[in-house]
C-alpha cells in the first residue's frame, strides 16, 4: 500500500484486502514504503504504519522492519535502480530529457485553466534533436526525464472493473518519471519495483485505475510482463462524502486509543465493502479469508457507517471474553484500567485479583461495548466501596435492619457458590418475610446499599459479582453508618 502519512481506515482496507488475497492464495503480503516525494515524507510514518498493521493483526511478510529477499523496501533507498531504468528508456527513445523551466510549466497550466482546459504538458521537449539536447546539457540546464506516451494501447482486464482502457496519450502530456532531484515519480518507481520484487497481483484504490494504462505502456517499453491489477472501490462516509482526515477521525491510532478492538475495524470495513459471500457482523480474520473471492468485489463505493462501530466492538469484545486465551489479556488490561482510573479511591487490593476481575467480565459480557465502560461511574461500585448512610436507606424502607439481617443470614447460608438463578428465588422469599416492604423497594434499598446507585445491573448480579464476603461487608457498613 502507498503510504504518505499514517494509516487511516482507507489505507487499512487496502492493506487488508491485499493481506486476505495473499493468505487465500498462499502468497506473500509485502509492505513497501513509497517515500519518493520528499516534500511529503513524515518522519516515523513508515514505522507507525508497520506498528498499526501489527496491531490490526495483518502484519506484512516482507517490509522495511522485517526485511525480506527483495529489499530494500523503502523506495528512497532504491534510487540507483530507478536511475538505471530511466537510462534504459532514454537509450531506447521511450523516454527523453525535458529542460522546460518550472516557470514555463506554470504558464502552460495558467493558460489551460484560463481557456477552461485540463492542464497538460505540451510535449515540447519530445521533439528536441540529439544536437539540441547536447547543447542544453553543455549549458548546464536542469532537466527531468519524461516518458513518451504512445497511442494504440491494448485494453487490460482489471480483476474488479473488468475490461478497461484509457487512451492516456489523447488526454495527458508525457509524464515525468524521474525528477531533477534524482527521485522517481510513482509511475516509474512502482513499475520498476513490482517487476524486481516479483509482484504477481496489485490491489489498490480505484483512483489509480486511469493511470494503469500509463503503467502498462511502461511495462511494454521495458519488455516486462505486468502483474494483474485489481482496483478497489472508494471507501466513503455513509452519506457518500469523503472520510475526513482533518480531525484525525479515521486514523488507526485514534481507534486503538479509544479502546476499539482491531477485529471490529477489520469487520466493519469489509462489511460495508464487498468480496465476501454474505454480510454478517462478528467475522474473524480467518472467516474473512475463507469467505473472500475477488470476483465478488463490486464497483460500488463502500459506504462506511462509523456509528455502528461500537456495536461491532461489542460483538468482538463478547467473543474475546468467551475465549479463555483472549480473556487473560482483557483481565490484565482491566486491572491496569482500574488502577489508573480508581487508584486513589480504591480501598481494597482484592478487587484486582484475577478471579474477581474475570467474574466481572463474564457477568457483564454482552452488556458492554468497550472494556473502559467497566471503569465508568456506572460501574465504580465494582472497584470502590460506596458510602451510603442509614438515613438514605430508611427513606426507601423503615425495615432497614430487618432486610439487612435477612440478607446477611442468606449470605452466610449461601457462602459456597452464588448463582443468579438461586439468588433471585431467595430474594423473592426474603421479601415475603418482611412486614410491609414491597419487592421493588427492597431491591432499590439493596442496590443503593451495595452500589450507592439507583440504576445498574440486577441486584442478584451485583451480589454474584461482589461475592458473599463483600456483600456482607457493605451491608454492615451501611447499617452502622
Amino acid at each position: 500500500p502507498a503510504v504518505p502519512g499514517f494509516l487511516h481506515l482507507g489505507g487499512l482496507r487496502t492493506a487488508l484486502y491485499n493481506y486476505i488475497f495473499a493468505k487465500k492464495h498462499q502468497g506473500t503480503f509485502i509492505l513497501r514504503v513509497e517515500d519518493t516525494d520528499q516534500n511529503r515524507v513524515v518522519p516515523g510514518a513508515a514505522e507507525g504504519i508497520e506498528d498499526m498493521l501489527d496491531w490490526a493483526g495483518i502484519p506484512p511478510d516482507e517490509s522495511p522492519g522485517r526485511g525480506g529477499s527483495f529489499g530494500p523496501y523503502r523506495q528512497s533507498q532504491r534510487l540507483e535502480l530507478y536511475r538505471r531504468a530511466s537510462d534504459v528508456l532514454l537509450q531506447s527513445g521511450a523516454a527523453y530529457r525535458c529542460f522546460c523551466s518550472p516557470q514555463r510549466l506554470e504558464l502552460l497550466k495558467k493558460e489551460a485553466l484560463r481557456s477552461q482546459q485540463t492542464p497538460r504538458y505540451d510535449n515540447r521537449c519530445r521533439h528536441l534533436t540529439p544536437a539540441e539536447v547536447a547543447e542544453k546539457l553543455s549549458q548546464g540546464l536542469d532537466w527531468v526525464v519524461r516518458f513518451r506516451l504512445e497511442k494504440g494501447l491494448e485494453p487490460f482486464r482489471d480483476l474488479v472493473y473488468g475490461w478497461s482502457k484509457h487512451e492516456v496519450a489523447d488526454v495527458e502530456g508525457d509524464p515525468v518519471i524521474l525528477k531533477g532531484d534524482g527521485f522517481p515519480t510513482y509511475h516509474l518507481a512502482n513499475v520498476v519495483d513490482d517487476h524486481y520484487m516479483g509482484i504477481s497481483h496489485v490491489l489498490r484504490g480505484t483512483e489509480w485505475l486511469t493511470s494503469t494504462s500509463k503503467h502498462l505502456l511502461l511495462y511494454k517499453a521495458f519488455g516486462w510482463d505486468p502483474p494483474q491489477f485489481g482496483h478497489l472501490p472508494l471507501l466513503l462516509n455513509k452519506d457518500g462524502g469523503k472520510l475526513s482526515k482533518r480531525q484525525g477521525d479515521i486514523f488507526l491510532e485514534r481507534f486503538a486509543g479509544d479502546g476499539y478492538l482491531p477485529e471490529a475495524l477489520l469487520d466493519i470495513i469489509t462489511n460495508c465493502g464487498s468480496g465476501f459471500a454474505e454480510k454478517q457482523m462478528g467475522r474473524t480474520l480467518e472467516e474473512l479469508i475463507s469467505q473472500f473471492e475477488i470476483g465478488r468485489i463490486t464497483t460500488h463505493s463502500a459506504l462506511l457507517d462509523l456509528e455502528k462501530l461500537p456495536e461491532f466492538n461489542r460483538i468482538h469484545l463478547t467473543r474475546h471474553i468467551e475465549n479463555e486465551g483472549l480473556r487473560q489479556k482483557l483481565i490484565r488490561e482491566l486491572q491496569l484500567l482500574v488502577e489508573h482510573v480508581c487508584g486513589d479511591q480504591q480501598v481494597d487490593q482484592e478487587v484486582l485479583e484475577k478471579e474477581y476481575v474475570e467474574r466481572v467480565l463474564l457477568l457483564r459480557k454482552g452488556h458492554i461495548s468497550f472494556l473502559k465502560n467497566l471503569v465508568s461511574s456506572d460501574y465504580s461500585y465494582l472497584w470502590v466501596r460506596p458510602s451510603v448512610s442509614r438515613e438514605q436507606l430508611q427513606t426507601i424502607s423503615a425495615e432497614v435492619d430487618e432486610i439487612g439481617k435477612l440478607v446477611l443470614g442468606l449470605m452466610t447460608r449461601q457462602a459456597a457458590v452464588l448463582t443468579m438463578e438461586q439468588l433471585n428465588k431467595d430474594l423473592r422469599s426474603l421479601q415475603k418475610q418482611t412486614k410491609e416492604t414491597k419487592y421493588s423497594s427492597m431491591m432499590r434499598l439493596l442496590r443503593l446499599a451495595l452500589s450507592g446507585q439507583q440504576h445498574g445491573p440486577s441486584v442478584a448480579e451485583m451480589m454474584v459479582t461482589l461475592g458473599p464476603k463483600e456483600v456482607c461487608g457493605r451491608i454492615h457498613k451501611a447499617l452502622s453508618s
